[in-house]
């Protein structure tokens, strides 16, 4: 169930998150009538290449990740980052999206047994939780399977109770435009690793603060373990395989962790995002593709969130997570020519194909009349993120990892990175 806080009514003023995005257009009519007329979503500087961090010090020294964003989720503003934008494979963390697309489609309570077909188009060398023909998984079990055991099989077979693989990928498209995570393009929506399939820091930070407003979604993916079907009365147990979460495999548990996703593939490496509340603040952190195996994801994740509880009040946006379409954001114009035109963004990753876009926003030009006029409202809904939660293989995906990742076709016995 969506957090049912109260949302102020719409008026003619600005939220303070469309104001930053919207501010950080205004400096670009000054630089150039191209860059004024395409100012990249969420803010400039999210397009430059390097470190962004304004007011404050002290970030992460040993950070290997190829792209990394830490955002404020109540207000939006993103405190730091590095290469936001950057395409790259996402790994399962896609399944953010798939969950933020599929999840209220079905009751928790409602029962599928499940076919062969089903089953049928699982790529080989997925990651699986264990799904069998012929066993009869409540919703709520199957979205166990996918947040603890990133189990493409799981997914599958809710893809096929929504219409099928075809209309759950269009679907997810369509709420990434909607999300305006113009950066991703999906192809399915397990996070296999296909081509043209990414993503960006960016955009699967907007997947995990759009799912956090739910409380399914939250408490998915805070469940540490839980208790899986394997046919009549047997069950045998499924854990979470956030390291953070769960402290395995030496990865010391992150107070106040709340989830969200993380992932594995051969082509993407390593791909996490975290969220964390302390001291009555929420933070979020994307992590990509750090150089380091094993663990390295969760340990810069940490040290990103550590920075973040220290420093984070005393820096200064960098830009801002803007809002849905359907929640009053402002629209956008997909141009990624003109977005490197406006701030020299970073090249996209091999293998992009070209199939995604640079995501941006009205130029600096509207942004000016819109602050002027008064006439632009966007919404700003309240989100509350609970400290707690009830408990409940991709050219080789998630937890395969060369160095430590081992697994057993059932899903009984895995470890994802």
């Amino acid at each position: 169930m969506r957090d049912s806080s109260p949302v102020p009514p719409r008026a003619a003023r600005l939220s303070r998150r469309a104001a930053l995005g919207l501010a950080a257009a205004v400096p670009l009519a000054a630089a150039s009538p191209a860059a004024a007329a395409t100012p990249v979503i969420g803010g400039e500087r999210l397009a430059r290449a390097g470190v962004q961090v304004r007011g404050a010090a002290g970030l992460p020294k040993r950070l290997t990740a190829r792209s990394w964003l830490v955002a404020d989720h109540e207000s939006g503003e993103v405190l730091a980052s590095y290469h936001a934008h950057t395409h790259l494979a996402p790994a399962s963390t896609l399944k953010m999206l798939f969950a933020d697309t599929v999840l209220k489609n079905f009751e928790r309570t409602e029962r599928h047994r499940v076919t062969d077909a089903d089953l049928a188009d699982i790529p080989a060398g997925s990651s699986m939780v264990g799904v069998k023909p012929g066993i009869t998984y409540t919703v709520e079990q199957l979205w166990l399977g996918v947040f603890l055991r990133s189990g493409n099989d799981a997914v599958h077979v809710l893809s096929h109770m929504n219409g099928g693989l075809a209309r759950t990928v269009a679907q997810m498209q369509a709420k990434a435009q909607d999300l305006q995570a113009l950066d991703t393009h999906v192809v399915s929506p397990d996070g296999f690793d296909h081509k043209g399939q990414v993503s960006s820091a960016y955009d699967l930070t907007l997947f995990a603060r759009h799912g956090l407003a739910d409380a399914d979604f939250r408490a998915y993916c805070h469940t540490k373990t839980a208790n899986f079907p394997a046919g009549g009365k047997k069950t045998f147990q499924i854990q979470n395989t956030d390291r953070l979460l769960t402290g395995a495999w030496g990865v010391p548990t992150y107070n106040g962790l709340i989830g969200v996703k993380n992932g594995y593939t051969s082509n993407a490496g390593n791909t996490f995002t975290g969220a964390a509340t302390r001291g009555g603040r929420t933070l979020l952190v994307t992590v990509m593709h750090p150089k380091s195996g094993g663990s390295g994801v969760y340990e810069e994740t940490a040290a990103l969130l550590d920075w973040g509880f220290k420093e984070g009040a005393k820096a200064q946006s960098v830009g801002a997570l803007v809002d849905p379409l359907s929640e009053g954001g402002a629209s956008v114009a997909p141009t990624r020519k003109a977005a490197k035109a406006a701030a020299g963004a970073p090249a996209t990753a091999a293998g992009d194909g070209g199939s995604s876009s640079w995501g941006l926003v009205g130029g600096a030009g509207g942004a000016i009349a819109l602050l002027a006029g008064g006439a632009y409202a966007w919404r700003r809904r309240r989100r509350v993120v609970g400290d707690e939660a009830p408990e409940g293989r991709q050219g080789r995906q998630d937890g395969q990892e060369h160095q430590d990742g081992q697994e057993h076709q059932d899903g009984r016995e895995r470890h994802q990175g």
